[in-house]
This record gives structure tokens, sequence and C-alpha cells, in this order.
């Protein structure tokens, strides 16, 4: 038996709507600019060519349902409301007819960005991972199985007022292209979830904000914004 420095952190996992087993997270890939109007309202467009990607490690994956701490190094700290889904199968040069055969299953996400910092490094050309690899950051619901991503409404509220509205048919490239396209770049593994980018009306949050976001088919999100660390 292998005799460790220190204790190894402990398994991200996520829960499994209807079911007790829970569903062990190996990476976090999120999707940029997939909604036009998102990109528009951030001053950029989107690249019709090929998505584009950033990641999250996995261990700031927090569970909906509770209180996530406004993270340090930020004034302006924004949610964007996303379709996450979760792989269950192995994934290499997969085609998007083939794609949707790895899901194992989706769920409501919240990609949430320091968005001082990432426009920082983004006037200074530098990654965004201070802006998007926050402690807390990504925060995903029970994931469903069987979820099929057409034009489900995907829906934002903070403190009961709608920000973000929009339908999944809106992305400027869907699940399966998406999929197809990781898969070129990486040998994906069952656990590896995708976030799938954010439609318009991304705005900043407060202690105390309490944010509810839904998709049409499944369980939605719930989480209250606490304290600034």
């Amino acid at each position: 038996m292998t005799d460790f420095l220190f204790d190894p952190p402990e398994p991200v996992a996520l829960s499994l709507a209807g079911g007790s087993a829970r569903i062990p997270v190996r990476r976090i890939f999120c999707v940029g600019r997939n909604y036009a109007a998102h990109a528009a309202e951030m001053g950029a467009e989107v690249d019709r060519e090929a998505p584009f990607y950033f990641t999250k490690s996995a261990p700031h994956l927090r569970a909906g349902g509770g209180t996530v701490a406004y993270p340090p190094g930020t004034d302006d700290y924004h949610h964007e409301m996303e379709l996450a889904v979760v792989l269950g199968a192995h994934a290499y040069r997969v085609t998007p007819a083939d794609a949707m055969d790895v899901v194992l299953g989706a769920a409501c996400a919240l990609d949430m960005t320091r968005r001082d910092r990432q426009a920082e490094a983004k006037e200074k050309r530098r990654p965004w991972d201070v802006g998007k690899d926050v402690e807390g950051s990504a925060i995903l619901g029970e994931v469903t199985r069987g979820f099929v991503p057409e034009g489900q409404c995907i829906r934002l509220s903070v403190n009961g007022e709608i920000r973000q509205d929009a339908r999944l048919s809106e992305m400027v490239h869907s699940v399966p292209e998406i999929i197809a396209d990781l898969s070129r770049l990486y040998h994906l593994a069952p656990g590896d979830v995708i976030l799938t980018g954010t439609p318009a009306g991304v705005g900043a949050v407060q202690p105390g904000d309490v944010l509810d976001g839904s998709i049409e088919g499944l369980t939605p999100l719930h989480v209250t914004i606490g304290s600034k660390t």
C-alpha cells in the first residue's frame, strides 16, 4: 500500500437523479461563445468553424442546493447558466452521429466567472484561468439520464428576476458536434463533464443573491451566493 505524505483529496462526484449512485468527475471542459447573442454582449464574435474551450478543475465543482461562497480576488462575479453533459463511456475520434451514445446524462449548471479578471486577461492576451478556474465556480445539479438536447428552454433568475432566457437550439455548435470535436483533441472518458456555453443575459451577483436555473426536462438548480471569503 502506498504511503502518502498527506491525505489525497476526496473524490469529486455528482448525484444521479432517481438513484443513490454517484458519478465520479474526471475533468470539466467548457465551451466559450457558443451562443451568438452572448458573444455579442461580450463584444466578441463566434467562431462558426469550430468550438473553443477552457477548463475548470474538478475540485472546484459544487453541488447545487446549498450556499457557494463569493470568491476572493474579484468585485465583479458573474453567473452563466449552461447545459452540462456528463460522459459515461470512452470517446476518441467519434462522429457527431455517434456522439450521443457516450453521454450518460445531463444537468443544469452554472459557470461562475470573475469577469474583471477575465477582462484583464483578455486585454493582456493571457489565459483565462484566474477568471474562470475559480474555487466553487462549477455548480451542477442532479444528472438526468436520457436527456436529448433539442429546443428546450434554458433560464436563470436572480432573486426571482429572470436574467437569462433562451433555447438550447440557439447553440452555435450542437452537443454532438462539441463531443465529436473534443474527441479529436482528447481521449474522453467516463466522468468527463462538458459545459456547453451560456446564452445572453449574464450579469453580476452579490452575497445573499439566490440563483434559480432551469432547463426543461432536467432537475432545477438552486444556489445562494454566500459571504465574500
